[in-house]
């Protein structure tokens, strides 16, 4: 049964709809954490070349799966390199066109800026759910559980556990009230709506494997000149600056 290709939370980067101003669209895929930095770079991205952006906000495991099943989408920014290769691979993407945007942190986060005070805040049980994405749709959850399993926490968290299938619904998790903290990006917590709010542990890099981010042209968007733009404006050194602001490294 194919995925529900609407599950996509479309919105537009642009404070007006697409006009004759605008020379082409581009209609770019979004792993959930990296949609701070990103809104900032496609405002930039559309004041430098005229091209209007629209966004679908998500996890890497759903877009990928809804490419494949015809999504029509241009661009593809993962939180993984993994996917975007698959895609690669299956003649789906642009050959040659990937490459690794960003290198992604963990944060272990909650809006109660006394909860948190560090990795003993797990074992301390004062709290009743703990979020982090699906491990299966996205590598943010993938990290969050190697954490765990490295500190033998995996098992034993399992009541408390709440998963959503993106970071976008794990921070709802967690700002809704449903979970009292929860492994997120580092981006989210550096988002300007919150930043300075709550407590976090930012997990020690050795506790996970790398999350490096890969984005990657896709054949829908071959022929198209603002997603060909767009891919060259991620590496530009404004956009650079914008990533490493919100706590990425880069390549």
């Amino acid at each position: 049964m194919k995925p529900k290709l609407l599950v996509w939370c479309l919105f537009v980067i642009a404070s007006t709809a697409v006009t004759p101003a605008f020379a082409d669209q581009v209609l770019v895929a979004v792993a959930a954490n990296f949609i701070p930095p990103f809104r900032e770079i496609a405002t930039e991205f559309e004041k430098a070349t005229g091209h209007a952006v629209r966004v679908a906000a998500g996890s890497s495991g759903n877009f990928y799966s809804q490419i494949k099943n015809g999504a029509p989408f241009d661009v593809f920014l993962s939180a993984d390199m993994e996917r975007p290769k698959l895609l690669e691979d299956e003649g789906l993407g642009v050959k040659d066109s990937r490459f690794t945007y960003a290198i992604g942190r963990l944060v272990l986060w909650s809006p109660n800026p006394d909860l948190i005070k560090g990795k003993e805040t797990l074992r301390s049980r004062n709290y009743k759910r703990l979020a982090l994405a699906n491990p299966k749709t996205a590598p943010y959850g993938v990290a969050a559980m190697q954490v765990m399993q490295k500190l033998e926490l995996w098992d034993s968290l399992q009541p408390h556990i709440v998963m959503g299938e993106s970071l976008g619904q794990t921070m709802g998790f967690i700002e809704s009230g449903n979970a009292q903290l929860g492994f997120i990006a580092l981006s989210q917590v550096l988002d300007p709506k919150i930043k300075g709010q709550g407590s976090r542990w930012a997990v020690p890099t050795n506790l996970y494997q790398p999350i490096k981010q890969d984005v990657i042209l896709l054949t829908k968007g071959n022929d198209n000149a603002a997603a060909k733009a767009l891919m060259e404006f991620l590496g530009s050194p404004k956009s650079k600056i914008i990533i490493e602001r919100y706590g990425y490294e880069l390549k």
